[in-house]
């Protein structure tokens, strides 16, 4: 019987709102355990919108199988947030796609408040979970 290597994952967080995105990161490291995966690798990024350069590098390393981007997007005065949150998650799409490697979408938002975005602190959760599902899939 062959043993499963453990998924390695690579993690790109937003230092915006570091006192909500630090948090998810914990519960991603913990959810990644509890699935039999590890996150190997953390980058941390000035925010949301930064995050395609970061995601690229991991995801060019050959001991990273996926990337989490981990980051909460909190509504403000205009419209940034959606603007945000649109050209980063559809980045973040493309790069899975060109480099054939899982990215799960961890960023909370856009429209939320900060009290919505620590409600959503667990999302993170389901980005490792996306990440493995996907990884193990794509092996069969």
């Amino acid at each position: 019987m062959v043993k499963e290597e453990n998924i390695r994952i690579g993690a790109v967080v937003s230092e915006f709102n570091y006192d909500i995105t630090m948090v998810m990161l914990e519960r991603a490291k913990e959810h990644a355990y509890f699935l039999g995966a590890e996150i190997t690798q953390t980058v941390k990024v000035p925010g949301v919108f930064d995050m395609g350069l970061a995601i690229k590098k991991l995801l060019q390393r050959k001991d990273i199988d996926a990337v989490v981007a981990i980051g909460a997007v909190i509504e403000g005065e205009t419209e940034h947030d959606d603007i945000v949150i649109q050209h980063a998650s559809r980045k973040i799409a493309d790069l899975s796609v060109e480099y054939d490697k899982p990215v799960g979408l961890g960023i909370s938002g856009p429209g939320m408040t900060r009290l919505q975005a620590e409600e959503r602190i667990e999302r993170a959760k389901n980005a490792v979970e996306a990440v493995v599902k996907l990884h193990k899939r794509l092996k069969l």
